[in-house]
Order: C-alpha cells, then structure tokens, then sequence
C-alpha cells in the first residue's frame, strides 16, 4: 500500500502539500476549462478532483462509454501542471440504472423506495448495481491507469446509504450465517425467547424494518455492523479493481466527520490514505475550532498517526444548515492551517467553482459567483502561497507520539442507541466530543484511540462511556493500568457484552475490581436542565448510585437528594472513575488534574483565549480563534515560516491569526 509520502515529495523537486478541490467542469461549457486551470494555477492549486458524479456522461446509456471529454480534462489539467485524483462515480448511478433495475433502488424501514433524482439512491446488496459501478470502474481504470495525469483513486462519496429492503434482506442473512453459523446461535445472541422472537428459517429474518413497538436492539446493532461492513465490501470490490491497474497509486475514499454509520477504525484500515470530509458551523460560538480539530485528531489517529487527507472543506457557506453563514475574512485560511497542524498533507474543498445549477448552487466554491475579484478567491490564492511556504517543512512530518489517549469504538455507539434506553439524551459520540474538548480547551495533545489498540504508549488513557466493552478490551485495560498507566473512565462504561447483553452486576466484575466499585445499585439519568449537586461542582446528564469497594477514595459526593453522600468521583490506585458529567470547567479541571499526575503537560502554558498551540515535527503552530488581536509569549527566538519575520519571546495575532514557528538562533 502506497500513501501520500510519492505525492508530496515529487522525486527532484522539494516537499509539497496537495492543495485543491472537486472540479465538477461538465457542468460548464468547455470554454471555462482553460479559464479555470489558469486560475488554479494563480491560486497554486496542485490536484483537482474529478468525475464524482458523472456516471450518467460517462455511460449514457447501459454498455456505452463516452470518455472523449474527459481525455480531454486530463490532457488539459497535465499540461497545467496540476494532478487528478479520479474518482469512481458510483456514489450517483444514472436514472436509466433504476428505471432498468428496480433492484438497485433501495427501500426505507417502511419499505418506501428511494427514487433517481437525488444521490447516493443504491442498494449495497443489488447485484446488478455492483456488476454494473464494476464494469465502468474497470474500464476507467484500464483507460487512465497509464495518464501522466492521474496521482490518486477516490473510490465513490461518503458512503452513507441504509437499506432495508429485498436485496438486503438476502445478504443480511448471508451476514448473519458467517457470523453465527446456525440459528440456534443466532436466537441464543439476539435473545429470541423475549417477546417470542426466535426464528424457525432463515427466511425469516429480515432487516429490523418499522415495527409495531421497540425493536431487539440486538438485531438493530447488528443490522448496523452489518450495513457498515457491506459498504465496505462495495468499497473494497471498486479499490480492488483499480489497485490491479495501477498498484502504484494511493486509493481512498472521503469518510464522513465521525457518522456514525460507519466503522471508522475497520473503514481506515482498508485505505491507502485516510481522507475526510469536515464542515464546521462558522456560525459556531467558537467559529467552528473544536469540531475543525477534534474530526483532525480521529482521522490522524485512524491514520495511525500518519498524514492524512482532508478530501472537502468549505471555502464559505455550505447549503444543508437551517442557516448558512459564511465563513468570515481569514477563517478558511485558519482552517485550512489548523487541518495542517494536526497532521493533513493535502487539503482539497468542495468545489472548486461554484454550481449554478442544481441542489448545491449556494454550497459555496473556491471560485465563487463573485468570481475571480471576490473576496473568497483572494483567500483561495493566499492560502496557496501559505501552503506552498510551508511544504517544504512540513510534509511528512508527524505529530509528537504519547499523549493522552480517548477510546472510542463504533461497536459501542451503535448499541448503546437502542429504542429502550434509560435516556435518550445519552449518546456516546456526543460525550466523546465534550472529553475531547475538555482536554482541547486545556491544549492537552489527545489522540482517539480504540479500546483494542495498543496503550503503552500514552501514560493516561480516557473513556468517557463505552456502554459496550468485550471481553479483549477489558483485558486491555487491565493490563495497561497494571504496567503504569493511568485511566479517567466515564459512567454507564461496560455495561453489556457483544451480544447488549447486560454484564452480571450491571457492569463487568473486572472493571467494577480495576476501578474501585463494589456495586452499582441503579442508574438515575438526569433530565436536560437538572444539575446534580457535586459539592466543589455540578454534574449534568447522568448520575449512579454506587457503592464503592474498600479502599476506594471518594473525592467526590452527591449533596442532597436520593443520592445524597454516594460518590460521584472515585480514585482507586491509577484509575478514576466518574458518575456523571462535571459542566465544562469542572470537567476540564479535572481532566488538567489528571494529566498532570500523569505528567502530560500542555503543548504551550499561559496561552490567551481562544489561541491553539500544536506542535508537528519541529515545528510549533500558534492558531487564534478570536477576533481581537491578541498577544502570544513564545520561549525563545523563532522564525515564522509564514511571514519570514524574526519572533523574540512574544508576538501578535491578530483575529483568525496564524503563526508557524521554528527555532532560529
């Protein structure tokens, strides 16, 4: 496998970081294609996307093949200097494939079909939608494999399609018989004598469609494994093919920022490069920085600490939102270098020129309607100057290993949001997204981390919940406080098995032992709103009520109420657990607290609000959030690679400043 080290240093000439867009030019007279190279080439733009959604220009009709076009698209963009990222166009099958194959539609949980009209209206399972994206994929590959053009594969476009229809009702069970081999197995996981769900046939079985009442959360969460690795599949099958032409090339394809409708990890491992699509709320009260970062640290961490690929970005306002505001004068450039902090080798947007027609008309471009005078083309062409100051020192580079460690795992998210739960305020990606921040706002280096990796390397490891936890990842986290390491674990955490079965005692003996907890009587889920008092904090969301083991500190305990004098914060030896969700500060407080113990110091201390101190390679990256200027004191004397100016022991930012540091004596 091959990832972006061929493509960001070119033999001969220094390091680079890709920079570019989807390049959708069929939606364009031809006149605009020259046009566009030209600026692409004033904006420093080194790779364009191409042929996403262009099924339908590219087999008009079953079996033909009309590829005059784009010959000519990778001649011109060859002869500009600027590479192609081709991709598969399988994500948008043309209307005729649906009208022909009614098949490859696929139904909701109701049964309805999703019609042609749209994007993404496939099904996973048809047969006749796979046999025909792998024919074109083929006969693309066998065409272009040898351009001069052609660098990259992009493999289809966030996958996200669900079907529970016909099709795959068939390899739902297919699915399930590799797992479970028979359907005694099957009954015995799922739990079928509840409510008299066991299956006499596998014929039986079908997709948890709408139903009159709760659905078996055990068939719901492995409908959803299923699904996630049935994507998969039809991703490996497109990868496969164009692999065999061109063995040489990096293949990806753009995940979603933390869906939760796919296995990150088991998705990352089949790529070449993992690549990323990430739309942070500019209208957000931190203007999109937390999201930015935390989708950059779980893609880097899905890499393996790799570079990695931000595959679409926006240069402005997206249209999906109930609002769209666009991105503020500098915030795009902040992004973009704050993507590059964290690990991204190459940053590409959707799109490049804005569509005048179609659903995403107002989805913002690199060269927008305002053209090539607006404002947000200047921003394209300065962060290419940006981009390219920078390559030369920081492609390749990785981020510092060690850190802090955040588990989180798919497996444990899909199950937890079943239709019984005890709250359905409770949802694990969103508590992963408030630890991460916490330990962002204390500008602690995190990596995500699943809870089968190896841990030795980072001296505290956190779990904000992992409702599902089997029985590697317990022994995992025994053995890792057992050789030193030190664990933050949050509440409700290995509660069920692989099947969501609930563990003898409401939680694993093994993790009740590791943290100091005798017992768990009950679970008392909050109401939004409802605080618990905590004595030196408030707690939100979740409560327990627990007795702790002899020998367990409690450092602290619920005043009042039901709970009055239970623990709401233990310590038993390295590990610490939590009962509820301390509010923002008192959870950053303590997660500062731990680290410290556990000698994980902030990239840079005494940082004003709302500035971002990241550390790749050698290089330190000062990032301002703000809008007022803004001082930074810096140890030493550096020189910024962005501006060529001297720094000594201080400078300023000014608002969505940006600052990339090496020492200079």
């Amino acid at each position: 496998m091959t990832g972006l080290d061929d493509l960001t240093h070119p033999p001969g000439r220094p390091p680079r970081l890709l920079y570019g867009a989807d390049w959708n030019p069929e939606q364009w007279p031809e006149g605009t294609w020259t046009e566009d190279l030209r600026l692409m080439r004033r904006a420093g733009v080194t790779t364009v996307t191409l042929g996403v959604f262009s099924w339908a220009r590219l087999e008009p009709e079953p079996g033909a093949r009309e590829f005059g076009w784009l010959d000519r698209l990778m001649d011109l963009a060859h002869d500009h200097g600027v590479g192609v990222v081709l991709a598969t166009p399988t994500a948008s099958p043309p209307p005729w494939l649906g009208r022909l194959h009614p098949e490859t539609l696929p139904r909701d949980e109701d049964g309805r079909t999703e019609w042609w009209g749209s994007r993404q209206h496939f099904s996973h399972s048809s047969e006749a939608y796979r046999r025909h994206a792998a024919a074109l994929t083929e006969d693309l590959a066998a065409r272009y494999a040898r351009h001069p053009a052609l660098v990259m594969w992009h493999i289809n476009n966030e996958y996200c399609t669900y079907d529970w229809g016909d099709e795959a009702a068939r390899t739902f069970r297919t699915w399930l018989q590799h797992r479970y081999g028979t359907l005694d197995a099957l009954n015995t996981a799922w739990g079928g004598d509840f409510w008299s769900q066991r299956y006499a046939a596998w014929d039986e079985v079908l997709p948890p469609r709408r139903a009159h009442y709760l659905r078996n959360p055990a068939h719901v969460l492995d409908f959803r494994r299923y699904t996630s690795d049935r994507l998969l599949d039809c991703y490996r099958t497109e990868r496969d093919i164009v692999r065999t032409h061109t063995p040489h090339l990096p293949v990806t394809t753009n995940l979603m920022p933390f869906w939760s409708g796919q296995d990150g990890w088991a998705w990352a491992a089949e790529q070449d490069l993992v690549s990323v699509d990430v739309y942070p709320d500019p209208a957000a009260p931190d203007a999109g920085a937390h999201e930015n970062a935390f989708v950059a640290d779980l893609t880097r961490s899905e890499a393996g600490g790799r570079p990695w690929m931000v595959m679409e970005q926006a240069a402005g306002a997206v249209n999906w939102r109930p609002v769209n505001h666009p991105k503020p004068e500098g915030l795009n450039r902040l992004r973009t270098l704050q993507a590059v902090a964290r690990g991204a080798d190459a940053v590409h947007s959707f799109q490049w020129r804005a569509s005048r027609q179609g659903a995403e008309k107002f989805h913002s471009g690199m060269l927008g309607h305002s053209g090539p005078r607006g404002r947000g083309f200047r921003e394209t062409v300065r962060i290419g100057a940006d981009l390219a100051r920078l390559g030369p020192r920081v492609a390749g580079s990785r981020l510092p290993a060690g850190g802090i460690a955040l588990l989180h795992d798919w497996d444990s998210w899909w199950a937890q949001r079943h239709e019984g739960a005890l709250s359905t305020h409770l949802d694990q990606g969103e508590l992963v997204r408030t630890w991460h921040r916490a330990l962002w706002e204390a500008g602690l280096p995190t990596t995500l981390a699943h809870p089968h990796h190896d841990l030795t390397a980072h001296p505290l490891v956190v779990v904000p919940h992992l409702y599902l936890l089997d029985d590697t990842a317990l022994d995992n986290l025994r053995r890792y406080t057992a050789g030193g390491g030190r664990l933050v674990c949050g509440f409700f955490t290995g509660v069920a098995d692989p099947d969501d079965r609930v563990r003898p005692g409401g939680m694993d003996a093994r993790l009740r032992a590791l943290l100091g907890i005798d017992r768990v009587d009950e679970w008392w889920p909050l109401a939004p709103g409802d605080r618990v008092d905590c004595g030196t904090f408030h707690g939100t969301l979740w409560s327990e009520e627990l007795v702790p083991a002899p020998g367990t500190e409690i450092l602290a305990a619920y005043r009042g109420g039901e709970l009055d004098g239970r623990p709401a914060v233990l310590r038993h030896g390295p590990t610490r657990y939590l009962s509820t969700l301390p509010e923002p500060a008192a959870l950053r407080a303590l997660l500062a607290e731990a680290a410290t113990e556990a000698g994980v110091r902030p990239v840079l201390a005494g940082l004003p609000d709302g500035v971002e101190a990241v550390r790749r390679g050698d290089l330190l990256f000062l990032l301002h959030h703000g809008r007022e200027p803004v001082t930074v004191t810096v140890p030493g004397r550096h020189r910024d690679l962005l501006t060529g100016t001297t720094v000594d022991s201080a400078l300023t930012l000014d608002r969505f400043g940006a600052a990339v540091l090496e020492e200079h004596p």
